[in-house]
């Protein structure tokens, strides 16, 4: 036991905790930025038994942020790179590989042998099947995603807790949010939500501290700032016959273009809602003329009563928070036109600075 004394002696924790590390089953989903360092520190703290589930091989453009792998590792299943190296950084370790994506037809008969799940995913067909077969299968699952230098962080499906569903009813359209092969990512940004991630399942398995259950942590990596926004169980979300008929993001018909530059909303002539999604002391140390504050973290509460018959311009400080925002009113209000305003306030003071330069 010398390899967790550090951690044993920890008062909270003790050998009990670690005892329970031991007997925990973890399926974590996904190899990949948010994945390796669950993977890494779950590994090393002495979980019994880790699955892997991930059909993907080490790409190139893989290495800034995915830092289990090297150059001669491209090429190679990512699943059996993480079995030689994981065995490596701990022998003790019994860890089930499964070299394919989780899919319809094995994600109930993988996810019923498991305590917990890890989604370390980054599409939302995935994300939706992993939450229907926990709620089916009464799993927990440790929910991380990240978009710019912003990142979410839930436990779904814990103790009668809400789930993926409760939060986020269906999957956005078609090009609505886009993923890092899109948007980019900064390598250490799912290191961070990758760990927070682990902390989560950590808390849930040995029982210490208060799993991020019934709510979800949002952080702001460029400011270091974060709050939490409450989520309730929806008795529709909580309980399901069984499995989705299919898992393919669906298609989404909109009259209006899902994002607006600064540049042209500024010369925009049609009447709209301009909604600050940022927080209070965000909106108060500076904000666009005539827009209305309506924090992220209270937008699941009652609506203000704002004119539905025009387009709401969402915008945060530098337009990820205002896309998830837009995710999560659609599924409320699909009569609403919502559009987002690319590059936020950030890009907004860029534009008015140029212009007035000139």
């Amino acid at each position: 036991m010398n390899r967790y004394l550090r951690q044993i002696q920890v008062p909270e924790f003790g050998q009990e905790g670690q005892d329970k590390f031991k007997k925990a089953k973890v399926l974590v989903v996904g190899a990949g930025g948010l994945g390796i360092p669950v993977l890494q520190y779950l590994t090393s703290m002495g979980i019994g038994t880790i699955g892997l589930v991930d059909g993907d091989r080490v790409d190139l453009t893989n290495l800034h942020r995915q830092v289990l792998y090297a150059q001669p590792d491209i090429g190679k299943l990512k699943v059996e790179i993480c079995k030689t190296k994981l065995t490596r950084q701990n022998p003790d370790l019994n860890l089930n590989v499964y070299p394919h994506f989780l899919e319809k037809n094995n994600a109930l008969s993988i996810i019923e042998g498991y305590d917990l799940v890890v989604d370390a995913t980054d599409n939302f067909a995935t994300r939706y099947l992993i939450n229907d077969a926990c709620v089916l299968l009464g799993k927990p699952f440790v929910y991380g995603a990240l978009q710019f230098f912003e990142g979410h962080v839930s436990v779904f499906n814990h103790k009668g807790g809400p789930t993926y569903r409760c939060l986020y009813p269906n999957p956005p359209g078609p090009g609505e949010v886009p993923d890092c092969n899109e948007a980019g990512v900064l390598g250490i940004v799912p290191g961070i939500i990758g760990s927070l991630q682990a902390l989560e399942a950590i808390k849930v398995i040995s029982g210490l501290g208060k799993p991020l259950s019934g709510q979800l942590l949002v952080i702001d990596l460029l400011t270091q700032s974060q709050y939490k926004i409450k989520l309730k169980p929806n008795p529709k979300y909580t309980r399901l016959s069984g499995l989705a008929e299919h898992y393919e993001v669906p298609s989404c018909e909109v009259s209006l273009p899902q994002k607006i530059s600064v540049e042209e909303w500024m010369a925009w002539e049609r009447e709209h809602v301009l909604i600050d999604v940022r927080e209070a002391p965000e909106f108060k140390a500076g904000h666009l003329p005539n827009a209305i504050s309506l924090p992220l973290s209270q937008i699941q509460g009652k609506l203000p009563e704002l004119p539905k018959d025009r387009p709401w311009v969402l915008m945060c400080q530098m337009g990820g928070r205002s896309q998830k925002a837009i995710q999560y009113l659609k599924s409320l209000h699909p009569e609403l036109e919502l559009i987002n305003l690319e590059g936020g306030y950030g890009r907004w003071k860029q534009v008015a600075k140029q212009t007035s330069e000139t």
